[in-house]
């Protein structure tokens, strides 16, 4: 086996052998399933892990501040994808208190498990046990919104780096690493700043939010983008049945594709 995109990730199964110094030779990467693909600004790809059913969307509530676009591309991946998608809010001690409950309402609302922690005192600590039970998962989010400190409060090991005064991880995650659970696993991830969609069409995106398939189908026009045409139906639910921070999120993704 050679060249770089052989190479096995976290989630891999493989097939080993033992050399009599100890060290061990991957001779077989079983074939994959669902594959996390890390996408670069420049169009460049790479796989951070594999056979993942539970993606968990990590977002801190503040230091750094709720990055919303990246929430809602990571759910919308994960629908795309057919992947079980979770949303775990941290810091709740340094957030808003009101929008804490606003976000919860919001994504629960849509469908979305969500589970808001504190690591460090081990608030919700069995809540998210609970989610990730029996599951091959995966923690993605931006650096710094504590991953790492999650995975460890779980039982994996990892490095946690500070935070700096912008609210940016110092010392992050740079590899991911799995940690088996009695019947599943849990893989730690690096930041993923700059994730994103790529190239998507607006009925397949619109697909991947929820809330907007039904409305969808009832606009004026088959081909409508849900931007600006006259007798959009998705239009005419923000504000009510979408939430317009969703509906941001969606004109990003849409017109702005990374």
């Amino acid at each position: 086996m050679s060249g770089k995109r052989f190479m096995p990730v976290p989630g891999d199964v493989v097939c080993v052998r033992m050399l009599e110094d100890g060290r061990t030779v991957v001779e077989r990467i079983e074939p994959r399933g669902f594959t996390l693909e890390r996408r670069s600004a420049v169009g460049r790809t790479k796989t951070m892990a594999a056979n993942v059913d539970l993606l968990v969307t990590v977002m801190a509530l503040a230091n750094p501040p709720p990055r919303l676009v990246t929430l809602d591309q990571l759910l919308a991946f994960a629908e795309l994808e057919g992947v079980t998608p979770g949303i775990v809010l941290t810091k709740p001690d340094l957030g808003d208190p009101a929008q804490t409950a606003e976000l919860t309402a919001l994504y629960r609302g849509l469908g979305y498990p969500i589970v808001c922690v504190n690591p460090k005192t081990r608030e919700n600590l069995a809540a998210l046990r609970e989610l990730i039970r029996g599951r091959h998962a995966m923690l993605v989010g931006n650096s710094g919104v504590g991953k790492s400190t999650i995975f460890r409060a779980l039982g994996g090991d990892a490095p946690v780096g500070d935070v700096s005064r912008h609210g940016l991880g110092r010392q992050t995650t740079t590899a991911g690493r799995l940690y088996r659970l009695d019947d599943g696993f849990l893989i730690d991830s690096p930041g993923i700043n700059e994730f994103g969609l790529g190239s998507i069409d607006a009925q397949t995106l619109a697909g991947a939010f929820p809330e907007m398939s039904e409305p969808a189908v009832r606009c004026r026009f088959r081909d409508c983008t849900h931007l600006q045409e006259p007798g959009c139906a998705v239009q005419a639910e923000v504000g009510a049945g979408i939430a317009p921070s969703r509906y941001a999120s969606y004109r990003k993704m849409l017109l702005e594709p990374s």
